[in-house]
């Protein structure tokens, strides 16, 4: 065992568990089951995606599932772009689901997801959609920059909504949070955001450990998301021409307004929050970033936070576009206690036909996860106080590296 193997196994990642976890690199593709997959979402050097390589389910993923309710969630899905994200989650494979509609705004896109996800009704719009009173859920998989609203429309409208990540974003990010959690609260309605990391192997074992109090509280813990997007950037939605390409919303993006896959390392694993951050960048590598005269105002291709946790705890944070050799979504933790071995840290079974699918085998998760709160009527794994202290965290961390590093307070919200 090498010293970063050995450091793997002290914190409670194994190393099977770490890169099972981690959303793949090319390196240890067959180590973790997955392998390229033709119709994978690419990036504009061909690359698959991160979290989008074909991976293996586990053959006993549905061994012990046991139904809630024979009831079926009318469920409304937005979007399919660059990672066709609306039908990569299982929603038209779930037993307590119908599709009931989708929508995009490009009609092509539209026409394909309706398609696979089975849905019968298709709209224009996503705000279309959401006037459907038929509709009582809504999966938000559209660009980030429209996450919030959509989401506080459906809100306003009685539907249960999931979102895609981020829950809110950039410049309008700690107004949108504001609004967004006054949506939920006044609606009574479910909201959920779809935190990857939160259902990956690594990290839901730790959330296990955690919960049966075999860590106490967490010392310190990391969480990054290292994806080079290469000189020629990663496509994203354009509101100028309504198409998805290189001058979309992505182009020159902080790494930090898209932070949760990072977060989650500590949010989902204690149900804590970052109360204050202080956070550093380097100059982009690429072109598009030109020294922050750039759609963002954004000069950092890499951006680093160190931020205080409610239990007293350290974190630090990073997120990366163009670092070399730097790949995937990780963590690690530590705590005032060993991991104990005893602890059960397997996910929940699936329902048979669900698949885990991408980003470690989250997606299934996250989508029996989101239905269930709504059958069930209890809190979802990433409620709207966990998705807005993860964001948040970024947004205010961005803010701190412009500003040279400064301790900034994280804006708390918990229904």
């Amino acid at each position: 065992m090498n010293n970063e193997e050995q450091d793997y196994e002290q914190s409670g990642l194994s190393r099977r568990g770490f890169l099972h976890g981690m959303g793949g690199a090319g390196a240890f593709l067959g180590m973790t089951g997955m392998a390229p997959a033709d119709d994978a979402p690419k990036d504009a050097d061909g690359k698959i995606i991160p979290g989008f390589e074909k991976t293996k389910d586990d053959p006993n993923s549905a061994k012990g599932w046991q139904p809630v309710s024979d009831r079926k969630v009318r469920v409304g899905i937005a979007g399919y772009g660059l990672c066709k994200f609306g039908a990569a989650f299982s929603y038209q494979n779930h037993p307590n689901v119908e599709v009931v509609a989708a929508t995009d705004l490009d009609p092509g896109r539209c026409a394909a997801l309706a398609k696979a996800v089975g849905a019968k009704k298709t709209y224009p719009s996503c705000e279309e959609m959401i006037k459907d009173k038929g509709i009582e859920a809504i999966y938000i998989a559209t660009d980030a920059p429209s996450h919030a609203r959509l989401a506080i429309m459906a809100l306003n409208h009685g539907k249960h909504v999931v979102s895609a990540v981020p829950a809110v974003f950039g410049f309008e990010a700690e107004g949108e949070a504001e609004e967004l959690f006054n949506a939920v609260k006044k609606s009574g309605m479910k909201y959920m955001m779809n935190e990857t990391s939160t259902f990956h192997a690594d990290l839901y074992a730790k959330r296990m450990q955690y919960q049966a109090g075999a860590l106490g509280k967490v010392i310190y813990s990391e969480g990054e998301y290292w994806h080079d997007f290469g000189a020629k950037g990663l496509p994203g939605f354009n509101p100028k021409n309504g198409k998805v390409d290189l001058n979309g919303w992505r182009k020159a993006v902080p790494p930090m307004w898209y932070p949760t896959h990072a977060t989650a390392y500590y949010v989902s694993i204690t149900g804590g929050r970052f109360t204050e951050v202080s956070a550093v960048g380097t100059p982009g590598l690429y072109p598009e970033y030109n020294g922050g005269d750039n759609q963002h105002k954004n000069p950092f291709g890499t951006e680093i936070a160190m931020l205080k946790t409610s239990e007293g705890g350290i974190s630090r944070m990073g997120g990366s576009w163009d670092m070399k050799d730097a790949h995937g979504e990780k963590g690690r933790v530590y705590g005032e206690k060993p991991h104990d071995k005893k602890i059960n840290g397997s996910r929940p079974p699936l329902p048979p036909g669900v698949s885990g699918g991408g980003h470690g085998g989250s997606h299934g998760q996250l989508t029996n996860n989101f239905i269930e709160s709504i059958l069930l009527d209890k809190k979802p794994i990433v409620d709207v106080g966990d998705a807005l202290n993860m964001t948040l965290a970024g947004v205010i961390a961005h803010q701190s590296a412009l500003k040279g590093g400064e301790w900034m307070t994280i804006p708390q919200y918990d229904l």
